[in-house]
C-alpha cells in the first residue's frame, strides 16, 4: 500500500538522508540581480550533481527485502538515473535505467559508472517512461518514479526543510519544474511549516506542461517538448504532483532558452557555479523579472549541474548574446578610402572590442558605390551596445536594413 505524503514523512526522509546526501549551504546574497537579493541553494554540488539523489535514495531505503531482491527500474533524462544507480548500488540492489537516447553522453556514462544497466530509448523522457513500465511488468522490477511518488517527493522536500532552517527570513523560494516532484516536495514542506513564504515554479517555455496544466486546471500532455533544459523536458506532469502544485504553489512562469543560457553564464561568471539548463531556470526567472519579487530576499534552487561540455560551449555563446556581451553589426557604407578605419575608430572610442571584421563589395549592398561591413564585437551589456549603435548612426553609419 502506497504511503501518504505527510510532514512526518519528510522529517523521516531528512533523518534517513543525513549520511547519504550532501546538504549544501545557501550561497548569498549574490550580485545576480539589482532588483532583488538572490540567494542560491546549490544542489548542483550534490553527490551525482543534482537533487534527484534525495528522492531516489529515500524511496530505495524504504523498499522491502522482497522488492530489493527483484531489483529496481527507473526512467530519467539523466539526473534521476544517477540518483537511483548510486542508491541501488549502495544497497547492493540491481538497477536498470531507461534513458532517452538523446540524453547527454556525460549523464549516460555517469549512470553506468554508478553501477546501473542502461537501456537507451528513442524519443524523450515520456518514451523512456513507457519502456520502463513495459520492462517492469515483464520482469517484476520495482519502479522508482522520478517525481510522481510520495516517498520520492518526501525526499525532495528535505530541501525545503533545509532552506527554512538555514534562512527563515526568506520571502520566496523559486524552483525549477519538470514533472513537478521537486517543487511538490519543497512546497509541501515549506507551506506546511511556513505558509507565509511564497513558492514559485519555473518551466522552460518549450516544455511548459505544468504551467499549461495549472492554467487549464487539468493535466495537459504536450505533443512535443523542445528546450536546452533537458532535465525539465517533460510532456505531462504526474497526477500527484499536479494536485500538490495546484494546492501549494503560488505561481508558475516560463523562461526562454536564451534566458536560461544567460543565467548559466551569470552563474559561471559571478558565482563560479556550473549549472545545467534545468538548474538555471529559477535563476533566469529572478534575473529577468518574471516574478513579483522586487526588493526581496529570495532563494533560487539550482537543481543540478550535469551539463554536457559540448552543449556548455553553445550555451555560453547564447548566454553572451542574451546578456549583451557580444554583438553583431551590419553596416552599409560608402566604398571610399578611410571609411572602415573611421567605423573601427568609433567602436574603439565607445569601448567595444572588435573580434571579427568582414568587408564585402560584390553583391553585398544595394548601392553600386557602397559596401557592407560586418562586425563582431565584445561588449559590456545591452546599454553598451545601444551606445555603440547610436554613435555609429550619429556619425552617418546606420545599420543595414
Amino acid at each position: 500500500m502506497e504511503r501518504e505524503l505527510t510532514i512526518g514523512e519528510v522529517y523521516r526522509a531528512q533523518m534517513e538522508l543525513r549520511d547519504i546526501a550532501r546538504h549544501p549551504k545557501i550561497i548569498g546574497p549574490t550580485q545576480l540581480s539589482d532588483k532583488c537579493s538572490i540567494y542560491l541553494k546549490p544542489e548542483n554540488l550534490q553527490h551525482t550533481g543534482a537533487f534527484k539523489l534525495r528522492g531516489a535514495a529515500y524511496k530505495i531505503s524504504q523498499l522491502t527485502d522482497e522488492e530489493k531482491a527483484k531489483g529496481v527500474i527507473a526512467c530519467s533524462a539523466g539526473n534521476h538515473a544517477q540518483g537511483v544507480a548510486m542508491s541501488a548500488t549502495r544497497h547492493g540492489i540491481k538497477s536498470l535505467i531507461c534513458l532517452p537516447a538523446g540524453a547527454p553522453i556525460s549523464k549516460i556514462e555517469a549512470t553506468k559508472r554508478l553501477g546501473a544497466e542502461v537501456c537507451l530509448v528513442p524519443g524523450v523522457y515520456d518514451d523512456a517512461y513507457a519502456k520502463a513500465i513495459e520492462l517492469r511488468d515483464k520482469h517484476g522490477y520495482t519502479f522508482v518514479h522520478p517525481f510522481n511518488d510520495p516517498l520520492v517527493i518526501a525526499g525532495q522536500g528535505t530541501i525545503g526543510l533545509e532552506i527554512i532552517e538555514e534562512m527563515p527570513n526568506t520571502k520566496a523560494i523559486i524552483v525549477p519544474v519538470g514533472g513537478g516532484g521537486l517543487i511538490s516536495g519543497v512546497a509541501f514542506a515549506v507551506k506546511t511549516l511556513r505558509p507565509d513564504i511564497k513558492i514559485y515554479g519555473v518551466q522552460a517555455a518549450g516544455a511548459a506542461s505544468m504551467v499549461d496544466s495549472l492554467h487549464k486546471k487539468e493535466r495537459v500532455n504536450l505533443p512535443t517538448v523542445h528546450t536546452i533544459a533537458d532535465g525539465i523536458a517533460v510532456k505531462e506532469p504526474g497526477d500527484l504532483t499536479f494536485e500538490l502544485c495546484s494546492k501549494y504553489v503560488d505561481d508558475m512562469v516560463t523562461v526562454t532558452d536564451d534566458e536560461i543560457a544567460g543565467a548559466i553564464l551569470a552563474l559561471i561568471e559571478k558565482q563560479k557555479l556550473v549549472s545545467e539548463g534545468a538548474g538555471a531556470a529559477a535563476v533566469a526567472a529572478a534575473m529577468y523579472g518574471k516574478l513579483p519579487i522586487g526588493g526581496e530576499d529570495v532563494v533560487c534552487l539550482v537543481s543540478g549541474g550535469n551539463i554536457d561540455v559540448n552543449i556548455l560551449n553553445r550555451v555560453i555563446s547564447r548566454g553572451l548574446a542574451q546578456n549583451g556581451r557580444v554583438c553583431s553589426l551590419e553596416l552599409e557604407v560608402d566604398d571610399k578610402p578611410g571609411v572602415l578605419s573611421r567605423v573601427l575608430g568609433i567602436v574603439a572610442e565607445q569601448g567595444g572590442n572588435v573580434v571579427a571584421v568582414n568587408h564585402e563589395r560584390v553583391a553585398a549592398s544595394s548601392q553600386v558605390n557602397a559596401c557592407v561591413i560586418h562586425l563582431e564585437l565584445e561588449t559590456l551589456n545591452a546599454d553598451h551596445i545601444r551606445r555603440i549603435r547610436t554613435a555609429l548612426h550619429d556619425a552617418g553609419f546606420p545599420e543595414k536594413g
